[in-house]
Parts: C-alpha cells; structure tokens; sequence
C-alpha cells in the first residue's frame, strides 16, 4: 500500500485519497488561512502554526545558543501567526540530549534575548508578532541528559521493550511524580519572564506525562484508573496556572492515539492497537478544557520513535510503513476532528500536514474550513522551508522545489546525537549530516 509522493497537481491527489476511498478534506482556496483568531485575549493574525521541532543545539546549560537563534530568527520571518518552541526541559535529569534547552534561572535572560529578537523581526516585517508558547516538558524514557540513555519511565512497556525491561530503579515513584508539579510551575513561571506568552504542559510521543496516560499495570496513585492515570497532568497544569499571571496561557500537546496494543497504548481500542478509541481522550481534553479552563489544545497522534508513520507519513525511513501515507493523514484528520467536534468551544491545533508539499496549504484551509481544527501546524516543513507561511498568505502557494520531502533525515540527525535542521534544504545540516556518517 506504501506510495511514495508523485503527484503533479491538487486533481491528482484528490484522485488518489478517492481511489483509496478517503476524505482528505482539501480546499482550492486559502482564504480562511488568512482570518484572524481571537484567542484568550489575544488576536492570531492568521491560521498558521510552527509545531515544536527540537533543534539539539542549545548550549550545555540549556540556553538558546547560535544556531537556536539562527532557527527563531528564521521562524520570526515565516509568517506564521503562533510559534510554539521546541521542548524545553524543566528538570536537568529530564533533558533528552545534552543541548536540549532547559528553563531555569540562569536561562531565563537568553530566551528573553531571544523573544525580544523575534518579536522585532516579525513586527517589522510583517506589522505583528507571533504568539510565543514554550513547550516544557520532562523526556521520561527518552531522557539522556549525557548523551546517553538514562529512562525514567512510569513503568514498563513490553511493546517498546521487547523481551528487556528497564530496571526497576528507572520507575519514577509516587513521591518522585508528585515533586514535578512544582518544577512545572517553577517553569513556567520563568517562562512567563522570559516572554514567553504562554506555556504548553507536553503531554505526548511518549514523553514521560504522556506515557502516564497508559499506565494502566502500574499501582499507586498515579497508575490503574484514568483518574489516577491523568493525575500528574492535571496537577501540572493546576501548578502551572497558579505560577502565573491570568493572561499568560497555559496549554498542552495532547497524543489522542498511540496506535499500539492495548493496555500499553493510549486512546486505542482493546480489541486492535492500530484502531483509536478516543473515549478516554475526551475524557482528558474534558478536564483540560472544561475543567481546568485551558482554551488551546495542540493535538497529535503516535510514538516517533516506535511508529514514526503514524504522525508524520514519510517517503523514506527506517522501515517501510504499512500504509500508504494519505491514511496516515486521514486517522490525523479523523482524530483531530472527532475530538473537536466533541468540544467546539475548544480551540484547536492540527498536525501532518507537511506530507502534502506543495499542497499542504490545501489540506491546511480545507481541514479549517470543515471544522477538523482551528489553526494548521507545520513542524518539518519549517525546517524545510522557513518562510511557507508567508508564501502561502501572500502568494497563494508554496514553490515545490523548497518544502520538505518527508525524507526523515532531520530526524535522524537527532537520532544520531547531531543538531537537527533539513538535510535537503539547508547547506549547514547537509555538511552535519555527512560529517556523522548518515
């Protein structure tokens, strides 16, 4: 069923998700790109987003170094309406690689530096500044604060680890998780001096909050029941409200679907790990949104580093995928929506659109337009192409010879313990890329 992109035009695409028998929702015009979104007393410029795409490349102490800035300062100039940082560790041990950004004290004044720098950028070029949200986040068992593995998970997961589970001394205990909400806070709050104009309490791929979520085998306070399952998220989300001022926001990447076998996936169905079942992810978009008051939500689907396909269908990678990629991007569209719908007063953040190329802008307007999400979020693609949304706003496309090609090497320079950025596109990670043997 695989298929790598081929097609020449929008017809061509259309045909295609038709003889699949999908219903990609794709739109000829991108106008509702281009609305404005009124957003906890915020206005949006347009329907654009830049999803949190780890660049690796901070300094040692977790503040933005160079090639940070050269990232934001391009991002500044994308256009694009929101700019969601990348993850951004609140704990030390929690780093997933020794250059990942960690917010403390001493950092506090470089990401200052560096908002204040985008800001300028995109007010000039563009009469407004993008919404800033930074991503914190804890990296559980994809933590290597060294350079290498040091898992802190919520308990073993056969299907991640086969036949070798971690040792026992990597299960964080109830009064090691119960100490994260305060670190949250203390995180966002930095955040909030840094400039920040919100934070997001990550919830997803498996990163530690998020892989609570499935932890049905563990016993204790935080595992079993739902509602002990969400426990650490909604104490850090309270922890992180009570930090801050009322007009900073406070949001959340949500994985809906893990897409692996119960009860070690989350938002699947019993009888088929591949097949969603959002009833408990509603129930965590509820408490999020009902009851804990947050506004936006930025939802995604699958593990990058187990099923990579599932929330960002590719041309090349390490396995071939069992799909072709428009089903991918249907069940993103499928789950994105349902959830939506469910709560229409919700504002919400699409995701894999990048798939498309040069037509990613179509599937971005007509997935607004139906009502699948609010505003369209783009991750590759800027590294691939950091101006897209300008182009699609002002010009009405996207030149096919400058978006991401779905190649995966951005991730694999990561993967590898390199600073990420498009291999394809960019002349810097080229080099990197063949310097690390790729």
């Amino acid at each position: 069923m695989h298929e790598r992109f081929h097609y020449a035009s929008l017809d061509e695409v259309r045909a295609e998700a038709a003889r699949l028998g999908l219903d990609l929702p794709l739109s000829q015009s991108l106008d509702v790109l281009r609305q404005p979104l009124d957003l906890s007393g915020h206005t949006l410029a347009n329907r654009l987003t830049i999803q949190p795409m780890e660049g690796c490349d901070g300094t040692a102490a977790g503040a933005p170094d160079e090639l940070t800035q050269r990232r934001y300062e391009r991002f500044a100039l994308s256009g694009a309406s929101l700019l969601w940082f990348e993850a951004i560790a609140v704990v030390p041990e929690g780093r997933a690689n020794p250059r990942q950004l960690y917010m403390h004290a001493g950092s506090v004044d470089a990401f200052r530096a560096l908002n204040e720098r985008v800001r300028s950028l995109a007010e000039q070029r563009f009469g407004f500044a993008p919404l800033l949200i930074a991503q914190l986040t804890h990296s559980g068992r994809y933590s290597k604060p060294e350079g290498k593995p040091a898992p802190l998970i919520g308990w073993n997961n056969p299907y991640l680890e086969g036949d070798k589970p971690l040792a026992s001394s990597c299960i964080l205990s109830d009064d090691d998780l119960a100490a994260l909400p305060e670190r949250f806070a203390q995180a966002a709050r930095l955040s909030e001096r840094a400039g920040f104009d919100g934070a997001d309490i990550k919830c997803c791929h498996r990163y530690l909050l998020s892989e609570l979520l499935s932890c049905r085998e563990r016993p204790g306070r935080y595992g079993g029941s739902l509602e002990n399952r969400m426990r650490l998220l909604r104490e850090c989300v309270q922890a992180a409200k009570a930090a801050v001022s009322p007009g900073f926001l406070i949001t959340c990447r949500l994985n809906l679907h893990d897409h692996f076998p119960y009860p070690y996936g989350f938002g699947v169905s019993q009888e088929s790990g591949e097949e969603p079942d959002l009833s408990e992810s509603k129930r965590v978009v509820s408490l999020l949104h009902e009851e804990l008051g947050l506004e936006l939500l930025d939802f995604t689907i699958g593990n990058p580093y187990s099923n990579p396909h599932v929330n960002r269908p590719y041309d090349l990678g390490a396995y071939r995928p069992p799909e072709h990629p428009f089903q991918g991007l249907q069940r993103m569209m499928d789950c994105v929506g349902q959830v939506k719908a469910a709560f229409p007063s919700l504002k919400v953040i699409g995701s894999a659109f990048s798939y498309l190329r040069q037509f990613s802008g179509n599937l971005a307007a007509g997935a607004v337009e139906r009502g699948v999400c609010d505003l369209a979020g783009f991750g590759r693609m800027a590294f691939a192409y950091p101006q897209f949304a300008a182009d699609l706003l002002e010009k009405g496309a996207l030149e096919k010879g400058r978006c991401c090609v779905a190649c995966g090497k951005c991730t694999a320079l990561m993967r590898a313990g390199g600073m990420a950025g498009c291999v394809v596109r960019d002349p810097l990670y080229t080099r990197e890329y063949k310097q690390l043997g790729l």
